[in-house]
């Protein structure tokens, strides 16, 4: 019978660790999951077998569970994102926050093996029809629980992928219409903007929305645009960064912080040429803020943002898009009665968000037939079939428009 190995106290050591003669310090080692042999070390035996148990905990017991097949939806979606190393930090903690806020108290604490398509269905229509979820959190939501199914089918612990196809049923269910933004017709685009540039209130936002519906930038660039992003000689704006409220690690709340984004890829950093309209806005914002006072905002080392809010910090993109809804439900309400004194339809402006006003830039560019690399360089796109899709829509009601023309000058018989 084999003696056991004992410690100079005469404590019983369990297998795999001993004490050394030569400084008493305690040593477990063990076999990680590459085959290669490690070692954690410790004073006192009882401080070993904490790190003993919590290196069991994190390598073994739940590697265990896992192969088991008895892991939750949890289990698998951390083990998924731990294993992308290169997000990017507010990426990993956006997709932290939509996780722990839609799914980890909810269908995350099943077990996978257990989950079907239907359920997954479910979950997404009761988020759709009971929370007032938007089809776009949804589709969010679907870009890390689709991978996280997937590895578990990878990995051999599922056999199929419950989210397949999903989101495209509840799409064809709620409306595939659902999520896609449709830019402003220019009739409304210019009643949006005359109304604003002749209104006692609302007349502070005209600046900022000029840069939105004369550049097409992403609004997290516009309020991060800086005075010497500027080139008032050659009339150009640099775009290089932006700025972007993240949510904080582990926070299932909106708490959000300030934080300094750099484009994910190439096409985000470009020059956009300034139209008049854009230059001449600028301008006056300028000449009025050397008297009244340039913002002093400090946000990771950088200063001198264009934009600020009544307090004098940057703006949030939640607070434009509150002031999108309120000028537009002062708009339409004004419109309906002026439309019906002047015994005509009122030109009514739909709600809609910062990003439709980028989306709006691209269709009038369409509109103009610009051509297609100049178009998905000004818009920063990395893929081409973004444009394409906002060209193909434009085009479409161009075409309907030429031949309601068309019908006034040519007769085929």
């Amino acid at each position: 019978m084999a003696t056991s190995r004992k410690d100079f106290q005469g404590r019983v050591l369990r297998k795999g660790e001993i004490q050394r003669k030569s400084d008493k310090r305690y040593v477990y080692t063990f076999t990680d999951i590459f085959g290669k042999r490690k070692s954690i070390y410790a004073t006192t035996l009882k401080a070993l077998r904490v790190k003993e148990d919590e290196l069991k905990k994190d390598q073994l017991d739940g590697l265990d569970v896992y192969l088991a097949k008895q892991a939750t939806l949890n289990f698998v979606f951390d083990r998924y994102l731990s294993l992308k190393r290169n997000l990017r930090n507010k990426t990993r903690i956006n997709y932290e926050y939509m996780y722990n806020h839609f799914v980890r108290y909810t269908i995350g604490k099943r077990k996978i093996a257990d989950i079907r398509y239907s359920d997954i269905k479910y979950f997404y229509q009761a988020l759709i029809k009971e929370s007032g979820v938007g089809i776009g959190t949804v589709q969010s939501i679907h870009t890390l629980l689709h991978p996280t199914f997937e590895l578990a089918v990878m990995d051999d612990i599922i056999r199929k992928n419950p989210s397949k196809g999903v989101l495209a049923e509840v799409n064809k269910t709620d409306g595939t219409d659902k999520g896609v933004r449709h830019a402003l017709t220019l009739g409304q685009q210019r009643a949006f903007m005359n109304y604003i540039k002749h209104h006692q209130v609302f007349g502070h936002w005209t600046p900022l929305f000029v840069v939105f519906l004369g550049t097409g930038c992403r609004v997290g660039e516009i309020i991060g645009l800086r005075w010497e992003d500027i080139d008032f000689e050659n009339r150009l704006i640099s775009i290089n960064h932006s700025i972007v409220y993240c949510p904080k690690p582990g926070s299932r709340t909106k708490k959000s912080k300030l934080q300094l984004s750099m484009p994910k890829t190439k096409a985000g950093i470009r020059i956009i040429p300034m139209l008049d309209e854009v230059y001449e806005a600028l301008r006056a914002e300028y000449d009025y803020q050397s008297e009244a006072g340039f913002n002093s905002t400090t946000i990771e080392g950088m200063t001198g943002f264009i934009f600020s809010n009544k307090d004098g910090n940057v703006c949030r993109p939640a607070t434009i898009n509150m002031a999108i809804k309120r000028i537009v439900s002062s708009y339409n309400a004004e419109e309906i009665i002026k439309a019906r004194k002047q015994h005509r339809d009122p030109l009514i402006i739909p709600d809609f968000s910062c990003h439709h006003l980028r989306h709006t830039f691209c269709t009038r560019l369409c509109e103009a037939e610009m051509n297609m690399k100049v178009l998905q360089s000004v818009m920063g796109h990395s893929n081409i079939k973004t444009t394409m899709d906002i060209y193909a829509e434009a085009t479409n009601e161009k075409k309907i428009e030429s031949f309601k023309d068309l019908t006034t000058k040519y007769k085929l018989f």
